[in-house]
């Protein structure tokens, strides 16, 4: 059986060129066709013969702990300088601070290509261009000029740095402190857990992102986020003026976790001991204009909605590969026979891919994949916007959608991924074929950058209420929009029903949700509801968009079996996925009693 990782070129040039581009026309900038295709290839041709390859041995080996430091999977250093030497860590980044300038629809697909080709490895790079677009947003003078091209070129890594043993998702609780010296430097001390990629052997220096609090004037730190800064500490020092590498910088690792996956990724428990750090300014918008926030907090709060979407590709593209596998099986394993009869081979069994409750397995992952693969791409240019006129409304909708793009692409991809597992059977749970190293990796990116549950309830009780309602009524109307158009065409039209109805069940469900005299504890219990109703309903309304445009496009096509191929995902989507909403709506209807009812210490 073939277990080879195969990127899915033709699906972004697609995307971008067809689907995307027409609405949101930065998303690709100037590039033709046949330059986004040559460099897609390229990046293909890399990530499926020198990264992919490594991806199973090195869950195989893991990372080592060895006198304070921390050792990579073998062929992990060179698969990473290989990386940095043909400069796809880079691609998306702005020339200007080193990297290619190439739109940011080509820096995701080559994201896409390397964290399913090797999700561990790629968690490196993809950490450290989230820091270093964070430092160049809120960075002073000397650290653009030194330590932004060290980590865009790769030679430095970066991370975020959170959680401490004590406080997860509520940083009210940190104990991390930053105090002021007489000579106006900073001193940083405490200890956070969970740092994905807090040491390797891959580059010479980390730069750690690192939330603290910054005592009063009389000493102490309160349990709330006034006093929260992000500061930038070095792993080694940095000398301000020339850039050079000093000694060390009191970083110390303290250990690093046994876990169930991705375990060619670091994740460190780092002690802070009185370590130098810098202070980072508040972020600020593409616009220019600047946000307020909790005490400094906004340049994290970037990197983490960066994070979040990013998180959400991640676990998508894990779910891809499985996928792949699964594929391959169904079409190469024989077993029973085709229930009509001149389905048959001549064979005394046919491939399994004949039998319904295998195809719905199969089409079950594929039309999860490639519609949320497109909205991905959409969220991302939504976000984007550089037109001033548009930026507000845009960057609204796509903030709504950034807890949808984490929490639900993370949760239905380790959901795809047992479904390519259970088509396997007992070939997939063994190791040997790859897939049983995905489902465990898949399954951390629904407690990433805060469990789903906490971005269900950052969905209900602040994106949803925002400004009155307006991104969800801005998301509303292009659905809404997408649907008038997409019905002129006659077969289609049954789906543009469908998807007006479900956009109205979420209509319903909002104003439901925001009844002022509804019970407190209404909104945690329908929150994980809204969010898959509202992920269901986006990537029918990507399946719409991408049925319009293929049926377009049909009539004397070359990809004709690609187009059709796109419709009949669709047709599923439509058939047994969207029916879901009506019922998803109920539950959150139901509220919150039969939640809170059972005394808790019945549990």
């Amino acid at each position: 059986m073939s277990t080879n990782y195969k990127a899915p070129v033709d699906d972004y040039v697609f995307l971008l060129h067809d689907v995307i581009a027409p609405t949101v026309p930065h998303a690709l900038g100037a590039m033709a066709r046949d330059d986004t295709r040559q460099v897609l290839e390229q990046a293909a041709r890399f990530f499926e013969k020198v990264w992919a390859p490594l991806d199973g041995p090195g869950d195989e080996e893991g990372c080592h702990f060895d006198n304070g430091a921390v050792r990579t999977p073998s062929g992990y250093p060179a698969g990473y300088a290989a990386l940095c030497e043909a400069g796809w860590n880079r691609v998306s980044v702005p020339e200007a601070s080193g990297g290619a300038g190439l739109p940011e629809g080509i820096g995701q697909a080559v994201r896409e290509f390397s964290a399913s080709a090797c999700n561990s490895l790629g968690l490196y790079a993809a950490l450290t261009n989230g820091a270093h677009a964070t430092v160049r947003r809120t960075g002073e003078p000397w650290m653009l000029e030194h330590v932004v091209p060290a980590m865009v070129a790769g030679r430095w890594a970066g991370t975020m740095c959170l959680t401490e043993p004590h406080c997860g998702t509520d940083l009210r609780l940190m104990k991390t402190r930053a105090v002021s010296q007489p000579d106006g430097s900073w001193r940083l001390s405490g200890t956070k857990i969970f740092i994905s990629g807090g040491d390797q052997d891959l580059t010479e220096n980390v730069i750690h992102l690192v939330l603290a609090k910054v005592p009063g004037e009389d000493g102490r730190i309160s349990d709330d986020l006034s006093t929260v800064r992000l500061f930038l500490v070095p792993k080694r020092l940095v000398d301000p003026d020339s850039g050079e590498l000093g000694g060390s910088n009191g970083v110390v690792v303290a250990g690093i976790e046994h876990k169930m996956g991705l375990k060619g990724s670091a994740t460190c428990t780092l002690s802070f001991e009185h370590a130098l750090a810098y202070p980072l300014r508040e972020s600020s918008q593409p616009g220019g204009t600047h946000r307020k926030s909790s005490a400094g907090m906004s340049g994290m709060f970037d990197m983490m909605n960066s994070a979040r979407l990013g998180t959400g590709l991640q676990a998508l593209s894990s779910a891809s590969r499985a996928y792949g596998h699964a594929a391959d099986y169904a079409r190469e394993r024989l077993a029973g026979r085709a229930a009509k009869v001149e389905d048959r081979t001549g064979g005394t069994a046919d491939p399994i891919v004949v039998h319904p409750d295998v195809r719905r397995l199969l089409l079950k992952q594929a039309s999860f994949l490639e519609a949320a693969r497109a909205l991905a791409l959409h969220v991302t240019a939504l976000l984007g916007e550089p037109d001033e006129a548009l930026r507000a409304d845009r960057s609204a909708i796509g903030s709504l959608l950034t807890p949808v793009v984490k929490a639900f692409f993370s949760d239905r991809s380790f959901e795809s991924a047992n479904d390519a597992m259970q088509l396997m059977g007992g070939h997939g749970y063994i190791r040997d074929n790859g897939v049983e190293q995905l489902v465990r990796d898949c399954r951390i990116f629904q407690l990433y950058e805060g469990a789903n549950g906490v971005q269900a309830l950052d969905l209900v009780l602040r994106k949803l209420p925002a400004g009155g309602g307006r991104a969800l009524g801005g998301f509303l109307d292009m659905v809404d929009a997408t649907a008038r158009e997409a019905a002129r065409r006659e077969p289609l039209r049954a789906h543009a029903d469908l998807l007006r109805q479900a956009a109205q069940d979420i209509r319903a469900c909002a104003k439901w949700l925001a009844d002022p005299s509804r019970n407190p504890y209404d909104a945690g219990a329908a929150s994980n509801d809204f969010l898959a109703m509202m992920g269901i309903v986006a990537c029918a309304w990507m399946w719409l968009r991408m049925s319009d445009v293929a049926l377009g496009l049909l009539p004397g096509a070359e990809n004709g079996t690609f187009l059709r191929r796109k419709l009949e995902l669709a047709r599923f989507w439509f058939a047994r996925e969207l029916p879901l909403v009506p019922t998803l709506r109920q539950r959150v209807e139901t509220g919150a009693a039969c939640l809170m009812a059972l005394p808790a210490d019945q549990f």
